[in-house]
């Protein structure tokens, strides 16, 4: 159980460290709330996986495998989703810039984990994803079940720290990132990167 657990964390590691929307949501929250809303959005990013983990791990995303009607509904709900994110963000940035010095509410730790948590339950590839890396690490004659949930764990808190290492370099830089001109830069970005995301999940089969 121990190799088992060695090898996927060594897999889910690289995962984790990859740049994508759930570090790009974490470094938004960090800028326009701080560290503490920074990590409340890795909390929720976390507990959206663990959702999926734990789903994958009683069976329920074999249906998402199955059923190609109801992978795309909730591919197609998700993108939407990541879409309002992204539109949301330009739509500030470029409010701040014409009516300066207007700018976006810091963003609460409520928002910040429901963003985090919505983000990853309308994303059915962290299902399946799940469901096809994690029966694989299963050792011969273990639970199937409970080692899944405990490989989710391990993953989840992989994330937990990475998510820990972008929240202190943002805030350490926060007071630079929290410029009007560099936080519109910063809305810009993201912004495009949630568009692009959405655009990416809408396209793929």
């Amino acid at each position: 159980m121990l190799t088992a657990c060695l090898a996927f964390a060594a897999v889910a590691l690289l995962v984790t460290v990859t740049p994508g929307l759930d570090t790009m949501l974490v470094l938004r929250a960090t800028v326009t709330g701080g560290r503490r809303v920074g990590y409340v959005a890795g909390l929720g990013v976390a507990a959206g996986c663990l959702a999926w983990a734990v789903a994958s791990a009683a069976g329920l995303t074999a249906l998402l495998s199955a059923s190609r009607l109801a992978f795309d509904a909730l591919r197609v709900a998700g993108a939407c989703y990541l879409l309002w994110l992204g539109a949301r963000a330009l739509w500030t940035a470029r409010r701040a810039t014409a009516e300066a010095p207007a700018e976006e509410g810091p963003m609460t730790g409520r928002a910040a984990l429901r963003t985090g948590f919505d983000t990853n339950l309308l994303n059915p590839k962290i299902g399946v994803f799940y469901m096809s890396l994690l029966p694989q690490f299963v050792p011969d004659g273990a639970s199937v079940f409970w080692t899944s949930l405990l490989f989710a764990a391990i993953h989840a808190v992989q994330g937990l720290l990475w998510f820990g290492l972008v929240v202190g370099v943002a805030g350490a830089a926060r007071r630079m990132l929290a410029r009007p001109a560099v936080r519109r830069r910063v809305q810009q970005v993201t912004g495009l990167a949630f568009i692009g995301f959405g655009l990416r999940l809408a396209a793929e089969g």
